[in-house]
């Protein structure tokens, strides 16, 4: 009889162990549809494959600065303290990008403006603002895509193009309130839009970008890799990551052993993804991947299941 009272303690022991096991962490990707005007949207997964829109595809958060009043791009990082921090395009020509932060990605702060290019008076865009947090120095990147026409080596644009020539920029803070001033982030050879980064495990910093040459059209995903975020990236690139096909928005995510690039393969209005385990071999996925119809240049980020089971009830 006290065998089995013991067997039976045992057994309870490891049942209630098992049910105080941690709950795997999830995916959510933030995206937009049509031109942006409707705001942020959000999709969830469990394996980095299948994607599924919340809140039956409606908006979350609805724009409010910039001259177009779109939110174009929208990226998100969460902050150590768990805070949910976003930017994105306001509009074509604005000189700001959009901000604001949340606590659980339904109720948002303020929406400001930050004046990343306001200084420069001929700039004519701030496109594709991405947020990467720097845990090494507890600092948050912000960088970009502006041309300021006659500043950069020139590249032979097609008439579609309207002279945009583009090149990174960037500002660092800590705390959303005091920033520093912008700089130059990536200079290559080529027109440069949708810089993307992601901190491999072995503890290089990769960062993706798109080939925006126009004439002849490159539109084409590459990479390059950096031991010291601070201290810059190289601007040789690899060959493209992405096929035939023209390929933007490029979202870096950690998905098991592999880092999965998502993209907007925008002419066939549809996503893609390639993957590797080395950050130089990529395998082109994307027959295996799915997205909410619309899906539109975002952010895949993780989050604590408690994040999603929270959203899934609004």
């Amino acid at each position: 009889m006290k065998k089995k009272h013991i067997l039976l303690a045992f057994l309870a022991f490891f049942l209630f162990v098992g049910c105080k096991q941690p709950r795997p962490d999830v995916y959510l990707f933030s995206y937009f549809i049509g031109n942006g005007a409707d705001g942020l949207h959000l999709a969830y997964s469990y394996d980095g494959l299948t994607w599924e829109s919340l809140k039956e595809g409606e908006s979350f958060l609805t724009p409010e600065v910039g001259k177009d009043k779109l939110m174009r791009d929208p990226s998100i990082c969460q902050a150590p303290d768990g805070t949910f921090h976003m930017v994105w395009t306001s509009s074509w020509t604005d000189r700001i990008i959009g901000y604001a932060s949340s606590k659980d990605l339904i109720h948002w702060s303020e929406q400001r403006d930050l004046p990343v290019m306001m200084h420069e008076f001929d700039a004519k865009n701030s496109w594709a603002p991405e947020l990467f947090y720097d845990e090494a120095s507890a600092t948050y990147y912000i960088f970009w895509a502006t041309t300021i026409p006659g500043r950069h080596k020139e590249v032979s644009t097609s008439e579609s193009e309207s002279g945009h020539n583009h090149r990174q920029y960037y500002i660092t803070t800590q705390d959303f309130e005091t920033f520093s001033e912008t700089k130059m982030f990536f200079d290559p050879d080529f027109s440069v839009i949708d810089a993307a980064i992601i901190k491999e495990r072995s503890g290089e910093y990769l960062m993706i970008v798109k080939n925006e040459n126009s004439n002849p059209p490159e539109k084409n995903l590459r990479v390059t890799k950096t031991k010291d975020i601070a201290a810059g990236f190289p601007i040789e690139v690899s060959e493209p990551i992405t096929g035939d096909y023209w390929a933007e928005g490029p979202s870096p995510l950690q998905v098991g052993d592999y880092i999965y690039v998502y993209f907007d393969k925008y002419r066939e209005k549809k996503y893609g993804a390639v993957r590797s385990l080395n950050g130089i071999d990529w395998e082109d996925v994307s027959e295996t991947v799915s997205f909410p119809k619309g899906t539109r240049h975002g952010t895949a980020f993780t989050v604590k299941a408690a994040v999603l089971d929270n959203l899934l009830k609004n």
